[in-house]
């Protein structure tokens, strides 16, 4: 028996001892690229920035922004999906090394099936057939994507292709990647493509039917095995000396979370027995597996959340001194594993002076901020949480206390005043002397002024 309190005894313990321990801080993944951002794509919250907004070259993840200008155009009716289009002589003809589609000059294909060979096995031509099917000249497209990039808020972005082969000044950042495949992404035509592994084009005019594949390894194994991913639902790979290997990718978890990924500049490895490992595709993987176990949606601060309802000063009540003041509404974010809810900072924006009755119960009394770790994650305002009455008699006294108040009404007081106090002397002073002076007056000169005389002595 002793023997088994002491263990429980010991449990205890230690379970007090590893409560007491702080949370371990969230690990730097480190990544091996030259640019990573990590998104939450339902907020838009930066879950992780790894020069995010540097400028870099993007290769073919340029053909997103393509897909994207072409898309919109069909949606406002400038094209349309089934829409023919044959291909130039200029369109096809490509520099050395370039990724291909396999469309030829003088070749038909539909908006649809030219976005499939743009999207899945990351065609050049399919891009230049597309760009003179909707601006002309590639270089009239090109200013189409520049104005769609700046609509998206891509301040540091410039195209001057729709394909992404090297241009000094053809550069994005992962920030502004993300910005452009959340934008693609809203459009379910693109989504159906991007995730889709393969695409049987039926045949044209100068070709029987063929399968075209995904170059991204996280949905397909046709151009890389062993990086398949169940939660990617997209979009889009890139590969130039100059940019190195890059993707934007996307995944969906178990919770219905969506994540974005962008990972720019990074390269292939080989180990020691010859095998490759291409990072643009196990480092996505990685790193969204990654963000999914260690951030979280929670709720940072509501009415409920501790030590948030304040006390705010009542005048002309006779109910009480103060209303409680609570936040409507609530602040979620995705946060890191190791966010420590006692380290948020709660700013008050609250009246310092006492407020006058009445008070209903919902009225905004101010706003409560929270920041964590110096970033600000929301306001809310801050409701009376309860009705308060005003007292007639306490009013009553103010308005009076504010007539008085007022210099017009001093002065008129003074001035009645003054008067009363003369008219008091008028009557009590004044009036009497007049009074007895003239009764003195009236009396001798009755003597002095009558026509008859007594005088009786000599003449």
């Amino acid at each position: 028996m002793k023997k088994y309190r002491f263990l429980s005894l010991l449990l205890a313990g230690l379970m007090a001892l590893a409560l007491t321990v702080p949370a371990a801080a969230l690990e730097d993944p480190q990544p091996h690229a030259r640019a990573v951002a990590i998104v939450d794509g339902d907020t838009g919250e930066v879950l992780y920035d790894f020069n995010a907004h540097q400028r870099m070259y993007p290769a073919s993840i340029t053909k997103i922004m393509t897909s994207l200008v072409v898309l919109e155009a069909v949606d406002k009716g400038e094209l349309s999906l089934d829409t023919p289009v044959t291909a130039s002589s200029q369109a096809v003809n490509l520099p050395l090394g370039s990724s291909t589609a396999d469309i030829k000059a003088g070749e038909t294909l539909t908006i649809e099936q030219l976005l499939y060979c743009d999207l899945l096995p990351s065609g050049n031509d399919a891009c230049n057939i597309l760009a003179e099917a909707l601006g002309g000249t590639t270089a009239d497209f090109a200013a189409r994507m520049n104005a769609k990039a700046q609509e998206l808020g891509m301040k540091d972005s410039h195209f001057t292709n729709p394909h992404g082969l090297h241009d000094p000044e053809h550069y994005t950042t992962a920030y502004d990647v993300y910005l452009m495949a959340r934008a693609a992404m809203d459009n379910e035509t693109f989504r159906t493509i991007v995730r889709s592994p393969s695409y049987t084009i039926p045949a044209t005019n100068m070709q029987p039917e063929r399968t075209i594949y995904t170059t991204n390894g996280l949905l397909g194994s046709w151009y890389f095995t062993g990086y398949l991913y169940s939660k990617a639902i997209g979009i889009k790979t890139g590969n130039t000396e100059e940019a190195g290997r890059c993707l934007a990718s996307a995944a969906v978890d178990e919770l219905g979370r969506t994540f974005y990924c962008v990972v720019l500049g990074s390269e292939v490895v080989t180990d020691e027995n010859g095998n490759r490992d291409y990072k643009h595709l196990s480092e996505s993987k990685r790193l969204l597996e990654w963000a999914f176990q260690n951030f979280h949606r929670i709720t940072l601060l509501n009415q409920d959340t501790e030590d948030v309802l304040r006390e705010v000063a009542v005048s002309l009540s006779d109910e009480g001194d103060y209303v409680l003041a609570q936040p409507v509404g609530e602040i979620s974010a995705t946060m890191p594993s190791d966010y420590d809810p006692k380290k948020a900072e709660l700013i008050f924006d609250l009246p310092t002076e006492p407020i006058e009755a009445p008070i209903t119960a919902g009225d905004k009394l101010g706003t409560v901020t929270l920041k964590y770790e110096g970033v600000e994650y929301g306001t809310l305002d801050m409701v009376a949480a309860d009705s308060v009455a005003r007292s007639d008699f306490l009013y009553t006294v103010q308005q009076i206390e504010i007539y008085w108040g007022k210099w017009w009404v001093k002065a008129a007081v003074i001035g009645g005043v003054i008067l009363i106090l003369l008219l008091i002397l008028y009557i009590a002073v004044l009036r009497p002397k007049r009074r007895r002076a003239k009764r003195y007056s009236y009396s001798g000169g009755g003597r002095r002024g009558s026509g008859r005389s007594n005088y009786r002595g000599r003449r």
